[in-house]
C-alpha cells in the first residue's frame, strides 16, 4: 500500500501541498484554502495519507474539517520545525516540501486541537474575553499616565462611575486634556461593554459542563478561572501524567543537563520553569494559587504555609501549591466529581496529592 507524506502551506487565499512518496515529491498543488478544494486532492490518493500543517489560526479549522479523511493529522508547533524558516530558500512550495519531510521522518510535534466545536467555540470566547479584559487595562492605564503628565491624580470613583466622571472631568481646568481623556473613556467603555458581553457568552456554553461549577468549590478558582482551564486544557485525558500538565500550565520543572566535571562525572542537572507556555492559562493557575494562600484557612494555605517554614523560598512555594491544585482538578475531572477535603494527602517534604474516586 502507497504511504503519502503531505506538507500542506496554509494562506488566507491559497495552499501549496507538496506530496512525498518513497521520499520523492511526486505531485503537487496549489489550491483555494477551502474545505472542498483540499479534500479533492486527498480523495485523489489511494493508500494511506498523513498530513501536516504548520499551528496558526486556521489549524483548527482544518483539523476539525479534514482529520477523518487522512490517517494522521498534525497541526506542527513552529518552535519545532525552525528547518522549516532557517535551512536555505524558503517559499510556500519549498515550505511545504520540507515539512512533508519532516512529517515522515517524525521530527513534529502535534499541537493539540479539539474535534468538538462546542468547546472550540468556548475556546474562542474565553481567548475574546482575556482580550478585552487587557484592552480595558490597557486604556486605564493611558488615562492615568495623561493625568500623570499634567499632575493630576485620578480618584477612585472617577475611573468607572460614569456619573462621578462627568463631575470631575467639568472641573479640569485644562480643556484639551479635558477632551483627550473624554476620548479615552469611550474607548474604555467599549471595552467594558464587550467583556460584559463575552463574560455572558461565557456562562451561556459553560453551563453544559458541570466541572466547571466543581472547579469553583476550591479556593481561588472562581468562574474565569475555572472556564480559562477548562477551555485551554479541553480533556484531562490528553496527559499521561501530571508532569506533562504542570509544565503546559507552565509551572512544571523541565530538566537541562549537559557536560562533566573536571573528574568526570556528569554535571548536576538544572531544574527551571519552561518560558514557551500559554502566558493565559499560567496566570490563571498561579492566580489561583495566590488567591487560595491569602484566603482563610484551606489546604492550601497550610501546605503553603509548612513549606515556607521549611525554608522553601516562597515563590516555590507557590509554584508548589499550583501543581497541587492542577492535580487535584485533574482528579475531579477525571472522576467528574466535586471537591472532597479528605482524599486530599500532603507530606511533609514534598507536595503530592492522591485524588481517586471511583
Amino acid at each position: 500500500m502507497n504511504v503519502y507524506y503531505i506538507g500542506a502551506d496554509v494562506h488566507n487565499n491559497s495552499t501549496e501541498l507538496a506530496i512525498e512518496n518513497n521520499c520523492k515529491i511526486i505531485a503537487r498543488y496549489s489550491v483555494p484554502t477551502a474545505i472542498p478544494a483540499i479534500s479533492n486532492v486527498l480523495a485523489s490518493l489511494q493508500g494511506k495519507k498523513y498530513l501536516a500543517v504548520e499551528e496558526g489560526s486556521m489549524a483548527g479549522w482544518l483539523y476539525r474539517n479534514l482529520h477523518t479523511k487522512v490517517e494522521e493529522f498534525i497541526a506542527a508547533d513552529p518552535r519545532r520545525n525552525k528547518l522549516i524558516s532557517s535551512d536555505g530558500d524558503s517559499d510556500d512550495r519549498i515550505d511545504a516540501a520540507k515539512l512533508a519531510a519532516l512529517l515522515r521522518g517524525n521530527y513534529l510535534k502535534a499541537v493539540y486541537h479539539s474535534e468538538d466545536e462546542k468547546r472550540s467555540e468556548l475556546k474562542h470566547w474565553v481567548n475574546l474575553y482575556h482580550d478585552r479584559v487587557r484592552n480595558a487595562v490597557c486604556n486605564i492605564n493611558k488615562i492615568r499616565a495623561r493625568c500623570r503628565m499634567h499632575g493630576i491624580q485620578i480618584p477612585r470613583n472617577v475611573l468607572r462611575d460614569p456619573v462621578h466622571r462627568i463631575q470631575w472631568l467639568s472641573k479640569i481646568k485644562n480643556p484639551v486634556l479635558a477632551k483627550q481623556l473624554n476620548m479615552l473613556w469611550i474607548g474604555y467603555d467599549a471595552t467594558v461593554t464587550q467583556t460584559e458581553f463575552a463574560r455572558k457568552q461565557l456562562v451561556q456554553l459553560s453551563k453544559i459542563y458541570p466541572i466547571i461549577n466543581f472547579w469553583r468549590e476550591l479556593p481561588g478558582i472562581g468562574f474565569i478561572r475555572a472556564a480559562t482551564l477548562f477551555a485551554f486544557i479541553d480533556t484531562p485525558w490528553r496527559f499521561k501524567k501530571k508532569s506533562k500538565l504542570w509544565k503546559y500550565c507552565g509551572v512544571g520543572l523541565q530538566r537541562t543537563a549537559s557536560g562533566t566535571d573536571k573528574k568526570g562525572r556528569p554535571k548536576p542537572a538544572k531544574l527551571q520553569l519552561p518560558w514557551a507556555v500559554n502566558g493565559t492559562l499560567k496566570d490563571a493557575v498561579l492566580g489561583a494559587a495566590l488567591s487560595a494562600i491569602r484566603q482563610r484557612q484551606n489546604p492550601f494555605r497550610t501546605d503553603y504555609e509548612r513549606m515556607v517554614r521549611n525554608d522553601i523560598i516562597p515563590s516555590n512555594a507557590r509554584h508548589a501549591v499550583a501543581r497541587k491544585m492542577l492535580t487535584v482538578m485533574w482528579g475531579m475531572w477525571k472522576s467528574n466529581s466535586r471537591f472532597d477535603e479528605s482524599l486530599l494527602c500532603s507530606e511533609q517534604n514534598q507536595t503530592t496529592v492522591s485524588y481517586l474516586k471511583s
